[in-house]
C-alpha cells in the first residue's frame, strides 16, 4: 500500500482550518515525513500517523516548513525513542537544522543525522528511490520524488499448471526470472511471466514557480502534489514571491502527464473555501483535488 496523509496544507501561517506544511507518505508500513511545520507532532497524533519514522525531508528553509522539527524530536525523546533520525534538506541544511536543534537546554536522547542533498541526488532503498530535483523558490530549494522500482511481470498460474509445474518453489524461481527443468523440459520465464510492470511515482516539489525541472521530475507521476498558493487574480504576486497559482500547477500536471494533481499550500484567503482554486485548476487539468488537513489519498498501481 502507498498512501499520503496531509498534515498541514496552509501557506505561511496556520489558520483555523489548516496547519502549516507537513505531509506523511506511508509505503508498505514505512513512514516518510515531508516538511515539518510547527505543530506537526500534534497533527500526526490527530490524524493517526505513526511516530515510528526515521526520515524527514525538507524542501527549503522558510519557517513554515521546518520549525516543527524540534518539537517533534522532543516529543519522540520524551516517549523514549533511541533510534537515529535522519533529516534531509538542500544546501545549508546542516547549518540551519543544526542551529534549530540546539534550542533549549534538553539534550537530544538519540542521534540526529543531517544530510544535504543537491538536485540529481537519490536516496536508494530496496524497492524505491527518493530523488531530489531543482525547484524555483529562493537560492536553495529542492523537490522530492518517491519513485518505486519496476515490479516483476504477472505470473500465469493456469499455464504453469497446464505445463505440469508443481506449485511451490519452482513458481517463485520462474517468477524471479530463472529457467527451470521440469520432466526433462526447460521452462523459461518468458513462457509464464509477462513484461515488467512500472512502480508508482509521487512527486512533491514543495514551494516553487512552475518550471521545467518539476515537469521532468513529475513525468508520468501517479500523484503530483503541487503548491497552489494563489488564484489567477494574484498571478503577479505569485510570480513576485516565487509561488504558483492553481492554474499554473495544473499546467505543470498536464505537461508532466500526471495521473492526479493535488493542490496544496493554500494562502489563508482560501483556507475555508478553495473552490475558486479548484475551478481554475480543473479548467486545465481535470483530475485535480484540493488538499485539506487530515485527507488521506491512496496511490494504486496503474494496472489495478
Amino acid at each position: 500500500m502507498l498512501s499520503v496523509t496531509f498534515l498541514g496544507t496552509s501557506a505561511a501561517r496556520p489558520t483555523v482550518e489548516r496547519n502549516v506544511s507537513a505531509m506523511a507518505l506511508v509505503r508498505e508500513g514505512e513512514t516518510l515525513l515531508f516538511e515539518c511545520g510547527e505543530g506537526t507532532q500534534r497533527q500526526m497524533m490527530r490524524y493517526g500517523v505513526s511516530f515510528a519514522l526515521s526520515d524527514i525531508f525538507i524542501t527549503h528553509f522558510h519557517g513554515d516548513h521546518y520549525l516543527g522539527i524540534l518539537g517533534l524530536l522532543r516529543t519522540l525523546g520524551l516517549q523514549g525513542r533511541s533510534e537515529p533520525m535522519r533529516l534531509y534538506g538542500p544546501r545549508s541544511a546542516k547549518r540551519v537544522l543544526g542551529a534549530a536543534l540546539t534550542l533549549g537546554s534538553e539534550r537530544m536522547p538519540f542521534e540526529v543525522e543531517i544530510v544535504e542533498l543537491a538536485p540529481g541526488d537519490a536516496i536508494q532503498r530496496k524497492d524505491y528511490d527518493v530523488v531530489a530535483y531543482a525547484t524555483e523558490h529562493g537560492r536553495a530549494s529542492i523537490g522530492y520524488a518517491v519513485v518505486e522500482h519496476q515490479r516483476l511481470g504477472r505470473f500465469d498460474p493456469d499455464r504453469a499448471r497446464a505445463l505440469g509445474i508443481p506449485e511451490g518453489p519452482l513458481w517463485g524461481r520462474i517468477h524471479k526470472g530463472e529457467a527451470v527443468e521440469v520432466a526433462g523440459r526447460t521452462i523459461r520465464p518468458e513462457e509464464l511471466v509477462g513484461p515488467p510492470r512500472p512502480g508508482r511515482k509521487v512527486a512533491y516539489p514543495g514551494d516553487t514557480r512552475p518550471c521545467e525541472s518539476v515537469v521532468q521530475a513529475a513525468d508520468g507521476a501517479d500523484l503530483l502534489i503541487h503548491e497552489a498558493t494563489f488564484g489567477n487574480e494574484e498571478k503577479d504576486r505569485a510570480k513576485e514571491t516565487e509561488h504558483s497559482t492553481a492554474a499554473e500547477a495544473a499546467q505543470v500536471a498536464l505537461a508532466a502527464r500526471a495521473r492526479k494533481l493535488v493542490l496544496n499550500h493554500l494562502s489563508a484567503r482560501y483556507s475555508a473555501d478553495a473552490q475558486v482554486l479548484l475551478d481554475e485548476a480543473k479548467a486545465v487539468f481535470g483530475e485535480t483535488v484540493v488538499a485539506r488537513d487530515g485527507m488521506v489519498l491512496e496511490v494504486p498501481f496503474r494496472d489495478e
